[in-house]
């Protein structure tokens, strides 16, 4: 037992330490300025480019949900970073929540004061920039960016100056002279209670509606919902009604945000631009006198200063508790998930066999079980801080993507399922393992620790309800929170045997043993059958050409099976000729795996699969660039075992008989990037070009120097054809 729990230990914190997700955003860093002269301005521009159906949030994301995207500088000594200005967001129904988001692409743009004493040469511009990705699921992300100015005797426009200026002329500016006027409804009976606001509007020209995107926080820490309630209109007044929650100082005195004008009206009129204004209202005492738009703080470029940019962001510790409330629930929940189910069932076989025992003992197997879950998830958590400190994004539920991880998870499942099937006692439970009871007490604790950790370990590839949403939001917040989360959860799974092994009473609600138990434990061991049946299909396809994975891997399994077998029946069962069956089965171990997994298989470092068809052939940046510079075009699919979208791909619009001649007619080099196991370069390859994952195929035309088109996620064979005819031409 020590073995292989060392064993999953180490396989697991080796396939975690390769664990980065590939974000939906992407990052780059602009400034308007190539050269910037000493004690004057420049503006960096954060550009976050998304994919199709993908959104980050604005400085007020939303009403409990959403989180504002952030940007971390880090700069030479004595220059300074203004505000982030915001452009105008558009409003998002996310399930029953309305939200502020960005979509397609943004820039952030932030000025940026070079002093008068900074020495000329070159100014490296640093930041670390964090937001919330969502489509389906939210994931966090996060990306460094930096860019270099020089700094000289003149000031010189960097070729991003354009778009930068046009950025900032799509951020509201602020407004006066507008009819506008706010008044507050009666205050509720519950002064914590929200209360209702509504803003009326006397636009100039026919429009069909408004709505006003507030900022984070009004003044003394009140919340203005993001969710507008439509009214009717009076008199050419146009109203809504926007609800708010008191902060520490009851009542706000005035709230700040962007007036925003719905499309329409006669095609003749010029549209109304957002425009910042600032409603000025009765403060606490409830008087609803009419409020003006007057002009907000300005600072570089007119926007209202944000709250202090950091990586966490304030929380208070009410919406701290609230979410580890639900990483704890979610912890639960996972006791039931599908990964999990399987480990649940020698649970619940043990607190049967444990009624027997000494209430002490099984508290104390029950308390190793939760330390064992815990530990794991410390590691977890330990992993997921070194990823971020590198700079990566830590990902919950993508822990099979290593191949070491998943030939050892493979094995380890093979072995619990054979266990189940009663081939071999994997636990305490043995009646030749309970004639010792030293060693029995022994190897239950590591049976206990052991369970603990193989609980922990199913449960990555699983989510469950609350759980996603928990960890979005910890992964953006400081290391001891991110600690606090993974705590959480772990105890939020251990809890419920915890609880059974500390109340032994409890399991008198558990029926009594028989010979029920021994027909449910084995069958039990066809779902973990099952989960291993899939893990050697997904894992052998990787290790060998033609079939050869598929083979020896399997022979592999056969003989530690046997192994298993003469083990069990041999030297758990047997009363004599122990010796010789332990030398039988650790020779049977030796040969399987230094005769196939290793003699046979590079099953560490997976070879590139052989595709039928067209030529593929491994794809490189070296390889790109030396085809490029032989004037032929070149196609790439990066592709993983996994992705059913990208074998739909491949199977009906480029591994066809037209795609394939139209290759040979064009002279087209096909070059495939398979990311079944986690390149590094491929992975940095799908950030630059904005992509989460795969499929990602990209042509690149025979002309170097031009930029490769990326094709979309679903091909047919007219756009593949399309593309590369563009790209031949010259």
């Amino acid at each position: 037992m020590r073995w292989t729990t060392g064993w999953m230990l180490l396989g697991w914190v080796c396939s975690l330490m390769g664990l980065q997700a590939q974000s939906a955003t992407k990052a780059e860093l602009w400034a308007d300025k190539a050269t910037v002269r000493p004690g004057s301005r420049l503006v960096a521009a954060v550009r976050l480019r998304m994919e199709e159906g993908w959104h980050i949030y604005w400085r007020n994301p939303g009403d409990e949900v959403g989180l504002k995207t952030r940007i971390d500088w880090t700069l030479p000594p004595g220059v300074r970073p203004g505000e982030i200005q915001w452009p105008a967001p558009e409003k998002t129904i996310e399930k029953e929540f309305e939200t502020l988001t960005y979509a397609g692409s943004v820039l952030l743009a932030v000025p940026i004061e070079v002093p008068a004493g900074q020495p000329t040469g070159p100014l490296t511009l640093k930041a670390k920039v964090k937001w919330l990705e969502c489509h389906e699921e939210c994931v966090p992300g996060s990306a460094q960016v930096e860019t270099t100015v020089v700094v000289g005797a003149v000031d010189l426009a960097s070729p991003q100056a354009a778009d930068i200026e046009a950025a900032l002329q799509r951020v509201p500016r602020p407004a006066s002279g507008l009819a506008l006027r706010a008044s507050w409804e009666a205050s509720p009976s519950d002064p914590a209670a929200a209360r209702g606001l509504v803003v009326s509007w006397k636009p100039d020209r026919e429009i069909p509606g408004f709505d006003f995107f507030p900022f984070e926080a009004a003044s003394g820490g009140a919340q203005v919902s993001v969710k507008t309630e439509p009214m009717s209109a009076a008199d050419g007044w146009l109203r809504l009604r926007k609800q708010v929650t008191p902060g520490e100082s009851e009542w706000p005195a005035a709230v700040s945000g962007i007036l925003v004008a719905k499309a329409g009206g006669p095609s003749s009129a010029p549209p109304f631009e957002p425009v910042e204004v600032r409603l000025n209202l009765g403060g606490a005492s409830g008087t609803p006198p009419p409020a003006s738009s007057t002009s907000g703080t300005a600072s570089g470029g007119g926007t209202t200063p944000a709250e202090p940019l950091s990586p966490a962001g304030p929380v208070s510790l009410a919406e701290l508790l609230l979410k580890l409330l639900s990483a704890f629930v979610g912890g639960l929940i996972l006791n039931v998930m599908p990964c999990v189910l399987p480990v649940l069932a020698l649970k619940v076989l043990g607190f049967v066999q444990q009624a027997k025992e000494s209430p002490r003992r099984v508290r104390t197997l029950g308390l190793v079980y939760g330390a064992g879950v815990l530990a794991s998830f410390l590691v977890l958590a330990g992993i997921a801080l070194a990823i971020q400190a590198a700079g990566g994004t830590a990902s919950w539920s993508t822990p099979f993507q290593n191949p070491v991880f998943r030939v050892l998870i493979t094995v380890l499942i093979t072995l619990v399922a054979l266990n189940l099937f009663g081939v071999f006692e994997l636990t305490l439970g043995g009646s030749a393992m309970q004639k010792a009871s030293d060693l029995s007490a022994q190897e239950g604790w590591s049976g206990a620790f052991f369970n603990g950790i193989l609980a922990a370990v199913l449960a990555t590839p699983c989510t469950a309800p609350f759980l996603a949403s928990a960890l979005a939001f910890a992964f953006l917040q400081p290391p001891m929170v991110i600690v606090l989360f993974f705590v959480a959860i772990g105890a939020g799974l251990a809890l419920p045997f915890v609880a059974l092994c500390w109340e032994p009473a409890w399991l008198r609600f558990l029926p009594r043993p028989g010979v029920w138990m021994v027909r449910f434990k084995v069958a039990m061991g066809f779902p973990m059958l099952a989960t291993a049946m899939w893990l050697f299909w997904f894992t052998a396809n990787r290790m060998g050409e033609a079939g050869s994975g598929v083979l020896w891997f399997g022979l592999f399994l056969v003989v530690l099976a046997s192994a298993a077998w003469v083990w069990g029946e041999f030297v758990q069962r047997a009363t004599r000729g122990r010796g010789w069956a332990m030398a039988i089965a650790g020779l049977l171990v030796v040969v399987g795996y230094f005769g196939f997994l290793e003699g046979r298989l590079q099953w560490r470092t997976p070879a590139a699969k052989k595709t039928k068809g067209l030529d593929w052939q491994p794809w490189s940046p070296a390889s790109v660039e030396k085809a490029r510079r032989e004037g032929r075009p070149v196609l790439v699919d990066f592709t993983a075992d996994s992705c059913l979208n990208c074998k739909w791909n491949k199977a009906t619009a480029i591994e066809i008989d037209a795609t394939r001649a139209l290759v040979k007619d064009l002279g087209v080099r096909v070059l495939e990037g398979d990311f079944t196991d986690g390149d590094p370069a491929i992975a940095e390859e799908l950030k630059r070009h904005g992509r989460r994952g795969v499929p990602l195929v990209l042509v690149y035309p025979a002309e170097a120097g031009r930029p490769p088109e990326v094709l979309p996620v679903v091909l047919t064979p007219g756009l593949v054809a399309e593309a590369l005819q563009r790209a031949a031409r010259r």
